[in-house]
């Protein structure tokens, strides 16, 4: 991050900053892609065990703290305006004084480390069932938690850089990224699997394998199906299905009518646009809600002292 004279400005209302932050996006939409904002609302940004997880991950380490409030403060006035996960990258766009590019790169978890995972939680298949779905018991939870040996990463394992002029790699439009990445997981826990770089199936194959040779010791013998893992984790899991054999787009049907193309670029184009009218319909809704509350205490004030 290379250091550039700092520009301090007065902090913006929170109102201001998500007027701000979806102009920039109507600019920036018109681009050759989509943007992929986050939308957070409320004090809690996360509601299952996974995003919350990813969020009080980032809150235990003191390498963080200090950016964090700032960095909530940004995420909850929707200045993430554009985040994509890949393997070992997370790259967004976070308005402030101006559009700053964010990259964050993480390290894959180690070979040691995921099979010490694997062993400790896939020795029981109902310990797998409630990984899956995020309802887990107290030890599994323990376990992926675990402090620089679970799942989540380390600050060691990460590695920041932001186009703002902050001289810390860790500075609020980062931090604001990061916790977008924890409302991701809300909705696509398999995000996870993938920016540490191991696969999410490895853990029913593991289960598999002590049941084959009898080294489980749980009661239940319920292996989840590809099918299973792609509802679940939010992520396709190609199978082999010698029978089924689609036609490619363009090709007839059996009737004999032509099989139409599909337009994913459009498809993404429109995905944002609807991202960015629920976000202005929840701006407005907050407005409404914020002047409602202000002309409730304004009459409760007047009753009080009319009496």
């Amino acid at each position: 991050m290379g250091w550039r004279p700092p520009r301090w400005t007065h902090s913006l209302p929170l109102v201001d900053r998500r007027i701000r932050a979806l102009n920039e996006i109507d600019r920036l939409s018109k681009g050759e892609r989509p943007l992929n904002p986050v939308s957070a609302a409320g004090r809690t940004f996360t509601t299952t065990f996974w995003g919350t997880a990813w969020g009080q991950n980032l809150e235990r380490y003191s390498d963080f703290i200090n950016r964090l409030p700032r960095a909530r403060t940004y995420l909850r006035a929707g200045a993430v305006i554009d985040l994509q996960v890949e393997p070992g990258l997370v790259s967004a766009l976070v308005s402030g004084t101006e559009v700053y590019r964010v990259t964050v790169e993480m390290d894959p978890i180690s070979r040691p480390k995921w099979r010490s995972i694997l062993r400790d939680c896939g020795g029981a298949v109902d310990s797998m069932v409630e990984l899956l779905q995020g309802d887990l018991s107290g030890a599994v939870m323990a376990r992926i938690c675990r402090e620089k040996g679970g799942l989540f990463p380390s600050p060691q394992e990460i590695s920041c850089d932001c186009t703002c002029p902050d001289w810390a790699s860790m500075c609020k439009h980062v931090a604001a990224a990061l916790y977008g990445v924890g409302v991701r997981l809300d909705a696509e826990p398999g995000l996870l699997f993938k920016l540490r770089g191991v696969d999410p199936a490895d853990l029913i194959a593991h289960a598999e394998a002590k049941l084959v040779d009898g080294t489980c010791t749980c009661n239940s013998r319920r292996v989840l199906r590809g099918d299973d893992l792609s509802e679940l984790f939010g992520v396709e899991i190609l199978q082999a299905d010698p029978a089924a054999d689609p036609a490619p787009s363009g090709t007839p049907d059996p009737v004999g009518r032509p099989v139409p193309a599909v337009d994913r670029a459009r498809i993404r184009e429109l995905e944002s646009h609807r991202r960015t009218l629920e976000a202005r319909i929840a701006l407005v809704d907050e407005e409404i809600a914020r002047k409602e509350a202000w002309m409730a205490r304004i009459i409760e004030r007047g009753l009080a002292r009319s009496r």
